[in-house]
C-alpha cells in the first residue's frame, strides 16, 4: 500500500497471518464473490473488526440489508476507516480502508439509508465479528 499506516508489515508477514482470501481482499484490493460471506446474514449485536489488525470498524447497529451481496453499513465507528479515490475497472469509486493497517475493506456509495445516506459496502473477508456479551 502506498499510504503509511500505524501498522507496517511486509507482504510475507501479512501472508503468514491472513488466509488466502483475506490476503487477496485486504492487501491486494480484491473482492469476494457477492452473497458468499456468512457476515452478510449476521444479525447479532456486536462489533465488526478488521480481519487484518482487529481494529473496531463498524457497530452492528449501523448494519443493514442493502441487497448488494456484501455486508453493508451506514456509518463506520469514529475515525476507524480512511477513504481514497479508486479509478480501477474503468470507473471512479471511493475506496474504504482500515485507518490502522491500511487494509482494503470495500467501497462507500451515496445510496444508503438515513441518517448518513451512505452505503459502506464491505467485503466480509475483510471483517471479523465479535458478539457483544
Amino acid at each position: 500500500m502506498s499510504t503509511k499506516t500505524p501498522i507496517d508489515k511486509s507482504d510475507t508477514e501479512w501472508r503468514q497471518e491472513l488466509d488466502p482470501l483475506q490476503h487477496h481482499v485486504l492487501r491486494n484490493h480484491g473482492t469476494e464473490r457477492p452473497f458468499t460471506s456468512p457476515l452478510n446474514n449476521e444479525k447479532r449485536t456486536g462489533i465488526f473488526r478488521c480481519a487484518g489488525c482487529g481494529e473496531p470498524l463498524f457497530d452492528s447497529s449501523t448494519k443493514y440489508e442493502s441487497g448488494s451481496g456484501w455486508p453493508s453499513f451506514w456509518a463506520p465507528m469514529g475515525a476507524a476507516v480512511d477513504t481514497s479515490v479508486d479509478q480501477s475497472h474503468g470507473m471512479t469509486r471511493v475506496e474504504v480502508h482500515c485507518a490502522k493497517c491500511g487494509g482494503h475493506l470495500g467501497h462507500v456509495f451515496p445510496d444508503g439509508p438515513q441518517p448518513t445516506g451512505q452505503r459502506y459496502c464491505m467485503n466480509g473477508a475483510a471483517l471479523k465479528f465479535e458478539e457483544k456479551k
